[in-house]
């Protein structure tokens, strides 16, 4: 997921480079603060986009074969054009350099088809809290749930207001948008904010690595059912399960063996049975496979703890087996 970039999620290094099946040609870059920049996104015969949900992203490759992820931060209802939102990392050599300095109107990038690790659940309302760009995915939730007529509120941290990036769209909703202003001595209290959050209330949270953090651990402790998406992977220990285990694909019917220093994602890989990816990082969902059988060591910064408990996805970039065979739908 995202980066000084928005979205979902990836940081700023190269990406191994997924299947991408649009091109579109890039028709305005609008300034949306002193080091955010939108890009505005077209089909190149014209035709409209594929439908995507509030929070989805995708994959961008540029003309010099640099890939990342991108929240997608334009109104779903409009399949003609996409956007994507992005922040000038200082010092960056990548993407988000490229797109502040290189990237023009007329160009073409290819994209991934939408794909979509943080979407809306139903609830009785919402607290939406975001950190700087992490603001890009929660936009789109509040432009939805405003036309549901939903009870929500936004929380943004920035360094000032001369830096919130998308003001323009966030004006729009008036009181229901809160802006702390590092600058003007106004802190943002993951603390308050999830405390006093009405019970049920679904809370969805995006920014930087130190936020998401504290988020989890509020919410663990008051055992608050909370969404996340984070720019980066969370730091790896080590696996809980040292050894060699064996994965049966089940629609196959082969049984591969997984070294302890060779993850699932390449091992089936190497066995002729090759799982679509993309940041081998577990931020961006795209190696996700069904568990049929078997309990996953689960190492990816996606799922919710719910979701872990569940024990019927994976993914196959990081998570590994903690019984001797995983089953998957392969």
């Amino acid at each position: 997921m995202m980066m000084s970039l928005a979205p979902t999620a990836t940081t700023d290094d190269s990406v191994e480079s997924a299947t991408s099946d649009l091109q579109l040609r890039v028709t305005a870059l609008i300034w949306e603060s002193p080091e955010v920049l939108s890009v505005h996104l077209r089909s190149l015969d014209g035709s409209d986009l594929p439908q995507w949900d509030p929070g989805a992203h995708i994959d961008i490759t540029f003309e010099n074969d640099m890939q990342r992820q991108y929240s997608l931060t334009g109104d779903p209802a409009d399949s003609s054009s996409w956007r994507l939102t992005v922040a000038h990392s200082t010092g960056s050599r990548g993407a988000s350099r490229h797109v502040h300095t290189e990237l023009r109107p007329g160009a073409i990038v290819r994209a991934s088809a939408p794909r979509n690790n943080f979407s809306l659940i139903d609830a009785p309302g919402y607290v939406l809290i975001g950190g700087g760009i992490g603001v890009t995915p929660l936009l789109t939730f509040a432009r939805t749930l405003q036309q549901r007529g939903a009870d929500w509120r936004l929380d943004l941290a920035t360094r000032g207001p001369e830096h919130v990036p998308l003001r323009r769209d966030l004006e729009q909703f008036g009181d229901r948008v809160h802006i702390y202003a590092a600058n003007r001595g106004q802190r943002l209290s993951l603390a308050e904010i999830i405390d006093q959050a009405p019970a049920g209330y679904a809370l969805y949270c995006c920014g930087p690595e130190r936020m998401l953090d504290e988020f989890d651990e509020l919410c663990a402790a008051r055992e608050i059912s909370a969404h996340r998406e984070r720019f980066a992977a969370q730091e790896l220990s080590a696996p809980i399960r040292s050894g060699a285990f064996t994965v049966t694909c089940a629609r196959s019917g082969r049984e591969i063996v997984v070294e302890p220093e060779v993850s699932v994602l390449t091992a089936l890989e190497s066995a002729g049975l090759p799982v679509t990816s993309s940041c081998l990082e577990g931020v961006c969902g795209t190696c996700e496979v069904a568990v049929l059988a078997g309990i996953v060591d689960h190492r990816d910064s996606i799922l919710t703890a719910d979701e872990r408990d569940a024990n019927d996805t994976m993914m196959t970039c990081v998570s590994r087996a903690l019984s001797d065979n995983l089953e998957l739908d392969l």
